[in-house]
């Protein structure tokens, strides 16, 4: 029997036809050329107007941008990364114990993106875990390796102070009060996805992600120090963000567009994969509680036309997103007001 995830330890030699992404919809890795310019905001430079101007540029005109000095320890990253290899380098048994197709699972292990509904598949495994509160979701994570849980914990509760210190600095760079956006986000939730993309025979026949923008507020992604994969689409083109050894790349979710009214971009972006190495990203998810309302606080849209999008909440948005393909028009079209 063919295994549910593509970390099973065979090596192919070439693509399962279910992986060929029509010619029209190649990742045309020739053409791409790296991102000269990837905005990079020095959080322990002591210059905090410096710091809100870089990142309402980075927010306007990249959607994302990478940060050095940021407070999680060099500790916490390498166990993180050391954990997640260790997990996925276990015998497939192991890991099907915890696979499922059901995205409303709290803890699962699957493969793609949405294995029900997708016609062609993704080169990606993926752990998602929920890590908020985490004394209600760390007991159904994985018990092997022995030290999951600790680690998991520990990098989970770093990158979380890290997210709602960067949410300060958009709300300042919005000219609103620094609490504003975590005020309107609620009590955030936070998930985390743990990538592994196994090397790929034929890597410009698929993708490991197709491009897409996060559902969530913010994404807090933790790159492969020695392999590449990240792209995102500027002015129409995809560049490849090369990762920077001690940096995590900041992605603009949907939520934060919408709360900006517009001004703040979501950031499309893919993962590529390649024939020689694995790879492995750590991606954590800051997502408005259920109920909150996202809604453009007055002065972002009287300084505007106008408000951009109706009012919704969170899980409103979550369920009309995880009921599409996750390459199709951008969910927040959905929600933009047509008055």
């Amino acid at each position: 029997m063919e295994s549910k995830v593509i970390s099973s330890g065979v090596r192919h030699t070439s693509l399962p036809a279910s992986y060929i992404r029509d010619e029209s919809d190649r990742p045309s890795l020739s053409q791409v050329s790296t991102c000269e310019n990837v905005p990079l905001v020095d959080l322990g430079c002591g210059d905090h107007p410096r710091i809100v101007r870089q990142i309402a540029s980075a927010c306007m005109y990249f959607g994302f941008f990478q940060v050095i000095n940021h407070g999680v320890s060099e500790g916490a990253v390498e166990k993180m990364l050391g954990v997640a290899t260790d997990f996925f380098n276990l015998p497939v048994e192991e890991k099907l114990k915890l696979y499922s197709d059901d995205p409303s699972k709290t803890t699962r292990l699957s493969t793609s993106f949405n294995v029900n509904k997708e016609k062609v598949h993704n080169w990606r495994d993926y752990l998602r875990l929920h890590c908020y509160p985490l004394d209600k979701y760390m007991p159904e994570w994985p018990s092997i390796p022995s030290s999951f849980k600790e680690v998991v914990s520990e990098y989970c509760k770093e990158v979380r102070q890290l997210g709602h210190r960067i949410e300060e600095l958009i709300s300042e760079s919005l000219g609103l009060d620094k609490d504003k956006v975590k005020d309107v986000l609620g009590e955030q939730g936070q998930h985390m996805a743990v990538n592994f993309y196994p090397p790929c025979p034929q890597p410009e026949l698929t993708y490991g992600l197709p491009g897409h923008t996060d559902p969530n507020a913010l994404t807090i992604l933790l790159q492969d120090s020695q392999v590449s994969g990240l792209q995102v689409l500027k002015d129409g083109k995809w560049l490849a963000v090369h990762p920077i050894p001690g940096a995590f790349v900041i992605n603009i979710g949907d939520q934060l567009q919408a709360l900006s009214n517009g001004r703040y971009k979501s950031v499309w972006h893919r993962a590529i994969v390649n024939a020689d190495k694995p790879r492995m990203s750590v991606a954590s998810f800051l997502c408005p509680a259920d109920h909150a309302m996202i809604s453009s606080p007055e002065s972002l849209v009287e300084e505007g036309e106008g408000a951009v999008y109706r009012d919704f909440t969170y899980a409103e948005y979550y369920g009309k997103f995880w009921s599409r393909n996750l390459d199709q028009e951008h969910c927040l079209e959905l929600f933009r007001n047509t008055q």
